[in-house]
């Protein structure tokens, strides 16, 4: 999301070219579902863009859908079908069809040793639409190396391998047939060029899959049901589009339904903390939440963002982030998230919500899917007319990105929100592959998909993608008015271009979520009572206008000043607090300088302490820049719409100067980045403090456009540490130097220097950053905190798929992510680089010892999972029919508000027909067979049995109480596929987390530590068989220890 800080929004006018609203909507993908679509969102004629040619392609990969646009003149429109109409009566019926029953299993591990490839072309051949998919070349895997659909197909391959021919009789025809199958195969080849030459396009996924199939949210959809069905068109359509920005005291407000008492929902930032409210807490960033690794705390911290979410009365809370996961490690919105390690990034979101939940509001698990830089993100922001492509295979995607939204899933999140940019050459918010298939198929799904504000590019395409609710309502232009859905989407329905069913099923996920979370016991908004928000997003005065955005004077009471920062021993200034403590990092502690003393050394003898640079200090107050947006003072928080406003925060020096209890220490802050050499010479401690910020890609500052530059210390902090380091006592004194920032920086030209003795990673505090760096430096609490990433020795260490995309590579910007299998440690692990600190590492102040490694099987190892399960509920059943569209015009004498949207149509004649067809997306009458990954929320519940149970020894061995975090990592046996074309090794990381857990323990204290691991942890994602595939042969090593390279402890599974 952004803000209206955003001027340079673009708005296609009459008269546009190349430009027009379906021009960047979906609608120029290949058809051969041609529908009317009188008065619709409707594809546009004109020519587009032409793409740059890709030398790579992606398994979610297919002739172009989805919404793509295609060159002027390129003919894949494929067959119109005038006139035709869909049935709207596409069903979604989860069953164990698709998948295998148990005696096809058993049968299937009995050919582990044999040809599992004719097993599988035997038995799963119809079950898959493997001719969408094919191979990529993105992934240096082995195992991507040959075709899903040539291996299940008529044994030949997508390369143009010849098969065999019957011998001839004549010469004659012989020799023509030696003449001729260099043709055909040159033939051959050119078609398969063709039908995969978008290479990096994401295939269909249609119809969206209806909510309600699981029992935990079965008497949710049950009364929404009840509610729906009462509904009248306009409001199912008012619930699902936002009202536009600023028409509300949210970021994000939908519509009522007033019949039946549906109040308008108020959605608001974020994963640090309400942006925008008064009396809230600045909690620490998902960053260094992440790096406490503590399960517990994590979920405390998820619960106070959920009380003060429900006390200023939010309905869907914007967060908590899991993506940008972290493969670019200089990414603007990193430290939105929790780490760049799918399983660690997991616990944090699932936990998050957990919390946040647990207070009646709906969390929203963000962002769906790839928004992996800033740079391109999405048109016009960035002075092109398009936005990137994020191109990934179909194993990295799975094994990565997906899994901390499978875990979200598994969670009971009621909503997710799709991203700016696209996946595979198509926009996320139209992308049915990963709406619907991924999100709402395999993750089995229940709540309802939001789009990212102004994500939404298209109108009929991406509500049959599976969008359920457009944010923030506006069209294509920000705060434009002019929607894609509201009217249009009311249209749509009305001459059946959007079926009806698909509608209703978005309005009973969100009515769904609405009862699942319990918000109909919440009071309800005005007029009808006193609740809903009680803050505004767009003042600070106690009364102002109710619809900011429009021409509307009416005033009111908007802002309550509701405290919700809790009392006493439960004010959430603890938590975070506590937050910050635990996600403090010590990476260098020589001579033990760490923790700090109380009083001087050296009774009687005044010890001198300088305290160095600008990120010591309170600069010009916490909220001198809106949205955060600049770096100055002391850095607290990343920028962008994920942060907030600071209600006070507690600058490093503030805290320090009351650290001392001895009149013989004294302390000196020199809070700028020029730092003297006379103001070093005296002093017996140096604490110098740096950082690196950044944030989303709205905001620039520094020369910084969200994603930082390079991994380097910023406002010249090499220098200034460099200068302490060297100048502290005249080269005897001791220097410590603290770092905040927003991911891993480059320490190279410093770290080893003789004068560094300590170095603290405090990240992104939050408003109690001095309480809690006094807590860590002077020893009250441990040194717990661990790396949430791999601090490298240089931004090339990452590897080339690691870089941030700073300058379009074609009309239409391509990142091709490579080396997504192997992120952060997992790449330097690859290619066995020594980074400066790795993935996991931190320091204590105690001693920890690990031993009596024992691992339990729990069952046998099966090579697949169990069949997938028929659903546990029944989707509710509507009347279907289209109603009178008079029932949908603007009430008589109804006045319209300027840019507000409304779902109501002017005239009956705007729906009826005017001779124009709608192109459908490819594929888009196919309806596609559940995926036998599916089955529940978070995917087959077979995929989260135990197969393996580890128990570990732990003990303190210092003279502290300390905590450790206990970290489990898994390698895999060698493991290859067959198919016709022979051996295809599996490729896999050398090692990948798969489980932690952290423990306190006083001095001398030792305990048993069990954890476990599931199906899931001991899979991986097999192209070939569209599956999760455990290894049976061979062992896998299950690795205990500190760090991703500290793991002194092994066993076999």
């Amino acid at each position: 999301m952004q803000d209206n800080l955003v001027r340079h929004r673009y708005r296609p006018q009459a008269g546009d070219n190349n430009d027009t609203r379906d021009a960047l909507t979906a609608k120029s993908a290949k058809n051969d579902d041609l529908l009317p679509a009188q008065g619709l969102i409707t594809n546009s004629s004109t020519s587009t863009p032409a793409r740059p040619a890709q030398p790579r392609q992606s398994n979610l990969n297919i002739p172009p859908s989805d919404g793509h646009p295609y060159p002027s003149g390129d003919d894949r429109t494929g067959d119109k079908h005038a006139m035709a109409e869909p049935s709207g009566s596409f069903r979604h019926e989860s069953s164990s069809r698709g998948s295998i029953d148990d005696e096809e299993q058993q049968s299937f591990l009995t050919h582990q040793d044999d040809d599992v490839g004719t097993y599988v072309r035997d038995n799963f051949h119809g079950t898959h639409d493997f001719d969408a998919l094919s191979v990529s070349t993105l992934s240096s895997d082995s195992d991507n190396e040959g075709s899903a659909a040539g291996f299940l197909l008529l044994g030949k391959s997508k390369k143009g391998k010849k098969g065999k021919h019957p011998q001839r009789k004549a010469t004659g025809i012989v020799l023509l047939a030696c003449l001729i199958a260099p043709l055909v195969s040159a033939w051959k080849n050119a078609v398969n060029w063709w039908r995969r030459r978008p290479e990096t396009d994401s295939p269909p996924w249609y119809p969206s899959p209806r909510g309600g199939t699981v029992k935990r949210w079965a008497d949710s959809y049950s009364k929404a049901k009840a509610m729906v069905e009462r509904m009248s068109l306009v409001e199912k359509v008012n619930v699902t589009t936002g009202t536009g920005w600023e028409m509300g005291l949210c970021v994000g407000n939908t519509g009522p339904a007033e019949s039946v008492r549906f109040p308008s929902l108020c959605l608001q930032d974020g994963p640090l903390g309400l942006r925008f409210a008064d009396h809230i807490t600045a909690f620490p960033a998902g960053i260094t939440t992440g790096a406490t690794w503590n399960r517990d705390l994590m979920r405390k911290r998820g619960f106070a963002l959920g009380q003060e979410a429900r006390a200023k009365g939010v309905n869907v809370l914007l967060g908590p982030s899991m993506g940008a996961l972290g493969l670019v490690p200089a990414g603007g919105r990193n430290w939105e998230g929790f780490g760049s390690d799918p399983v660690l990034q997991a616990a944090g979101a699932a936990e998050t919500i957990r919390g946040i939940q647990r207070n009646g509001v709906i969390a929203t698990a963000k962002h769906f899917l790839l928004n992996e830089q800033e740079h391109f993100r999405q048109p016009y922001e960035w002075g092109i007319p398009t936005a990137l492509s994020s191109n990934i295979d179909d194993r990295s995607i799975r094994e990565v990105f997906v899994w901390p939204f499978a875990e979200s899933v598994r969670a009971g999140v009621a909503s997710v929100m799709c991203s700016y940019q696209r996946v595979n050459n198509t926009h996320a918010c139209e992308n049915s592959k990963i709406l619907n298939g991924l999100l709402k198929d395999e993750l089995g799904f229940q709540g309802f998909v939001q789009s990212d504000w102004l994500a939404q590019r298209s109108g009929v395409d991406s509500a049959l993608a599976g969008l359920d609710m457009s944010m923030p309502g506006d069209g294509l232009r920000w705060a434009d008015g002019d929607s894609l859905w509201g009217t249009q989407l009311t249209k749509a329905v009305l001459n059946n271009t959007v079926p009806m069913e698909r509608l209703n099923d978005m309005v009973t996920r969100i009515v769904a979520a609405w009862y699942h979370l319990r918000q109909d016991s919440w009071e309800q908004p005005p007029p009808l009572g006193e609740g809903g928000p009680n803050f505004s997003s767009w003042t600070d005065d106690e009364v102002g206008l109710l619809h900011p955005g429009s021409d509307d004077e009416t005033i009111g009471v908007v802002n309550k000043f509701v405290d919700a920062q809790g009392k006493g021993a439960e004010a959430h200034s603890i938590i975070a607090r506590q937050v910050a403590v635990e996600g403090a990092v010590l990476l260098k502690n020589d001579d033990g300088v760490l923790p700090l003393p109380r009083q001087s050394p050296e009774p009687g003898r005044t010890y001198r302490v300088g305290v160095y640079g600008e990120d010591a200090g309170p600069g010009n107050g916490p909220n001198a820049c809106p949205d955060r947006g600049c770096n100055q003072g002391t850095l607290a928080s990343g920028w962008g719409s994920g942060s907030v406003e600071f209600p006070y925060l507690v600058a490093p020096w503030a805290a320090l100067q009351t650290a001392w209890n001895s009149s013989d220490v004294q302390a000196t802050a020199y809070l700028d980045n020029d730092v003297g050499d006379d103001e070093l010479a005296d002093k017996d401690l140096c604490m110098v403090f740096v950082n690196a910020d950044g944030g989303e890609g709205f905001i620039n500052s520094d020369g910084i456009h969200g994603d930082r530059n390079d991994l380097f210390l910023q406002k010249g902090g090499d220098e200034l540490v460099q200068k302490v380091a060297s100048g502290c006592g005249s080269g005897k004194g001791k220097t410590i130097v603290i770092v905040h920032a927003v991911g891993p920086v480059i320490m190279e030209s410093w770290i080893e220097h003789p004068g560094v003795k300590a170095v603290l990673l405090a990240n992104l505090p939050g408003q109690e950053s001095g309480h809690a760096l006094v807590d860590v430096l002077f020893g009250a609490q441990d040194a717990s905190g661990r790396l949430p990433y791999t601090i490298g020795k240089s931004l090339e260490d990452y590897g080339p798929g690691a870089q941030v995309l700073y300058e379009p590579n074609g009309e239409i910007p391509q990142v091709n992510l490579t080396d997504a299998l192997y992120i952060d440690y997992r790449y330097f692990d690859k290619h066995d680089i020594s980074p400066r600190y790795e993935f996991g590492f931190g320091l204590s102040y105690t001693t920890i010892e690990l031993s009596d490694l024992r691992i339990t099987p729990l069952q046998k190892k099966y090579y697949i999972p169990s069949p997938r399960p028929r659903d546990t509920a029944v989707p509710p059943e509507y009347d279907n029919s289209i109603p009178d569209p008079g029932t949908a015009l603007f009430p008589e004498g109804f006045r319209k508000l300027k840019k507000y949207v409304y779902p109501y149509i002017s005239s009956i004649e705007e729906v009826e027909g005017d001779g124009h067809y709608y192109h459908y997306p490819s594929g888009y009458r196919k309806v596609q067979e559940p995926s036998p990954v599916g089955g529940d929320e978070g995917g087959n519940p077979s995929l989260y049995d135990l197969y393996a149970q580890v128990n570990v020894q732990i003990r303190n061995t210092g003279n502290r109480t300390g905590r450790e975090v206990v970290q489990v990592y898994v390698s895999f046996p060698p493991v290859s596929e067959w198919d016709e074309d022979g051996e295809h090794p599996i490729d896999f990381p050398v090692r990948v987390l798969r489980n932690f857990i952290k423990v306190q323990l006083k001095p001398g204290q030792e305990r048993n530590i069990e954890l476990t691991l599931t199906r899931k942890d001991l899979s991986y994602w097999s192209t070939r068989y569209q599956n999760w595939i455990m290894p049976t042969n061979g062992v896998f090593k299950i690795w205990v220890g500190r760090s991703s390279r500290d793991l002194p402890l092994v066993g076999e599974y």
